[in-house]
Protein backbone atom coordinates (compact mmCIF):
# COMPACT_ATOMS: atom_id res chain seq x y z
CA UNK A 1 0.00 0.00 0.00
CA UNK A 2 1.41 2.96 -0.92
CA UNK A 3 0.32 6.54 0.85
CA UNK A 4 -0.06 10.23 -0.70
CA UNK A 5 -0.27 13.35 1.46
CA UNK A 6 -1.77 15.98 0.05
CA UNK A 7 -1.80 19.61 1.55
CA UNK A 8 -5.38 21.63 0.37
CA UNK A 9 -7.23 18.83 -1.58
CA UNK A 10 -8.91 19.29 -4.69
CA UNK A 11 -12.26 19.08 -4.74
CA UNK A 12 -12.42 16.42 -6.46
CA UNK A 13 -10.13 14.69 -3.38
CA UNK A 14 -12.82 15.36 -0.95
CA UNK A 15 -15.84 13.71 -3.53
CA UNK A 16 -13.69 10.46 -3.80
CA UNK A 17 -13.18 10.12 -0.01
CA UNK A 18 -16.80 11.22 0.42
CA UNK A 19 -18.31 8.72 -2.19
CA UNK A 20 -16.69 6.13 -0.11
CA UNK A 21 -17.81 6.63 2.83
CA UNK A 22 -21.25 7.23 1.64
CA UNK A 23 -21.37 4.10 0.34
CA UNK A 24 -20.34 2.64 3.97
CA UNK A 25 -23.23 4.57 5.37
CA UNK A 26 -26.29 4.38 2.79
CA UNK A 27 -27.55 1.32 4.10
CA UNK A 28 -28.45 2.64 7.61
CA UNK A 29 -29.35 6.08 6.50
CA UNK A 30 -30.40 6.00 2.99
CA UNK A 31 -34.11 5.94 3.84
CA UNK A 32 -33.79 8.95 6.05
CA UNK A 33 -35.35 12.25 4.44
CA UNK A 34 -33.07 14.65 4.12
CA UNK A 35 -33.46 18.27 2.87
CA UNK A 36 -31.54 21.88 3.82
CA UNK A 37 -33.90 24.62 4.52
CA UNK A 38 -33.21 28.50 4.59
CA UNK A 39 -35.43 31.48 5.90
CA UNK A 40 -34.27 34.65 5.48
CA UNK A 41 -35.08 38.12 6.94
CA UNK A 42 -35.69 40.86 4.21
CA UNK A 43 -35.85 44.19 4.56
CA UNK A 44 -37.98 46.73 3.19
CA UNK A 45 -35.97 46.72 -0.12
CA UNK A 46 -35.65 42.98 0.09
CA UNK A 47 -32.04 42.86 1.11
CA UNK A 48 -31.40 39.78 3.05
CA UNK A 49 -30.91 41.33 6.83
CA UNK A 50 -30.69 38.31 8.59
CA UNK A 51 -31.22 34.02 7.94
CA UNK A 52 -31.01 30.60 9.35
CA UNK A 53 -30.19 27.07 7.04
CA UNK A 54 -30.38 24.20 8.77
CA UNK A 55 -30.38 20.40 7.52
CA UNK A 56 -33.42 18.42 8.29
CA UNK A 57 -31.84 14.94 8.70
CA UNK A 58 -34.73 12.19 9.77
CA UNK A 59 -35.20 12.92 13.51
CA UNK A 60 -32.97 15.83 14.04
CA UNK A 61 -32.69 19.61 12.53
CA UNK A 62 -29.46 20.59 12.30
CA UNK A 63 -28.49 24.52 12.51
CA UNK A 64 -25.85 24.91 10.20
CA UNK A 65 -25.76 28.73 9.86
CA UNK A 66 -27.33 31.86 12.00
CA UNK A 67 -26.76 35.24 10.89
CA UNK A 68 -28.25 38.66 11.94
CA UNK A 69 -26.92 41.98 10.62
CA UNK A 70 -25.40 43.56 13.55
CA UNK A 71 -27.38 46.85 12.96
CA UNK A 72 -30.72 44.63 13.94
CA UNK A 73 -28.70 42.90 17.37
CA UNK A 74 -31.69 42.84 19.86
CA UNK A 75 -34.66 43.16 17.78
CA UNK A 76 -35.93 39.76 18.05
CA UNK A 77 -35.26 38.92 14.60
CA UNK A 78 -32.56 35.75 15.22
CA UNK A 79 -35.81 35.06 17.53
CA UNK A 80 -38.05 34.99 14.71
CA UNK A 81 -35.98 32.98 12.44
CA UNK A 82 -35.22 30.20 15.06
CA UNK A 83 -39.36 29.63 15.88
CA UNK A 84 -40.15 29.80 12.46
CA UNK A 85 -37.08 26.92 11.36
CA UNK A 86 -38.44 24.64 14.53
CA UNK A 87 -41.72 25.17 13.50
CA UNK A 88 -41.13 24.28 9.87
CA UNK A 89 -38.80 20.93 11.62
CA UNK A 90 -41.47 20.22 13.12
CA UNK A 91 -44.30 19.96 10.84
CA UNK A 92 -41.28 17.99 8.98
CA UNK A 93 -40.87 14.88 11.14
CA UNK A 94 -38.04 16.76 13.29
CA UNK A 95 -38.07 15.83 17.47
CA UNK A 96 -34.64 17.25 18.17
CA UNK A 97 -32.57 19.78 17.27
CA UNK A 98 -28.87 20.62 17.08
CA UNK A 99 -26.56 23.18 16.62
CA UNK A 100 -22.57 23.97 16.92
CA UNK A 101 -21.42 27.86 18.30
CA UNK A 102 -18.37 29.05 19.14
CA UNK A 103 -17.56 30.84 22.62
CA UNK A 104 -17.18 34.28 20.71
CA UNK A 105 -20.98 33.64 18.59
CA UNK A 106 -24.09 32.72 20.28
CA UNK A 107 -24.09 30.23 23.28
CA UNK A 108 -26.26 32.51 25.69
CA UNK A 109 -28.39 33.33 22.77
CA UNK A 110 -29.24 29.30 22.23
CA UNK A 111 -29.87 28.39 25.72
CA UNK A 112 -32.02 31.41 26.37
CA UNK A 113 -34.10 29.93 23.45
CA UNK A 114 -34.09 26.18 25.14
CA UNK A 115 -30.90 24.89 24.30
CA UNK A 116 -28.29 22.69 26.47
CA UNK A 117 -24.95 22.49 26.50
CA UNK A 118 -23.89 19.06 25.66
CA UNK A 119 -20.07 19.59 25.15
CA UNK A 120 -17.59 21.98 25.02
CA UNK A 121 -14.17 21.74 23.29
CA UNK A 122 -11.92 23.77 24.84
CA UNK A 123 -9.19 25.58 23.17
CA UNK A 124 -10.78 25.31 19.86
CA UNK A 125 -9.77 26.40 17.06
CA UNK A 126 -7.33 28.21 19.26
CA UNK A 127 -6.19 29.08 22.93
CA UNK A 128 -9.02 30.76 25.30
CA UNK A 129 -11.38 29.84 22.59
CA UNK A 130 -14.38 27.02 22.72
CA UNK A 131 -16.57 25.36 20.30
CA UNK A 132 -19.73 24.37 22.38
CA UNK A 133 -22.52 21.51 20.76
CA UNK A 134 -25.96 22.37 21.78
CA UNK A 135 -29.18 20.06 21.74
CA UNK A 136 -32.68 20.68 22.27
CA UNK A 137 -36.05 18.31 22.26
CA UNK A 138 -38.77 19.99 19.78
CA UNK A 139 -41.23 17.82 21.13
CA UNK A 140 -41.47 19.04 24.56
CA UNK A 141 -41.26 22.90 23.31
Amino acid sequence: MEYQIVANPTEQDIQDVRAGLRAFNDPFVEHLKETQIGIFALDENGVRMGGIISRLWGNWMHILYLWVDPSLSGQGVGTELMQRMEALAIEQGCKSAMVDTFSFQAKPFYEKKGYQNRMTLNDFPADEQALHFLTKSLVDA
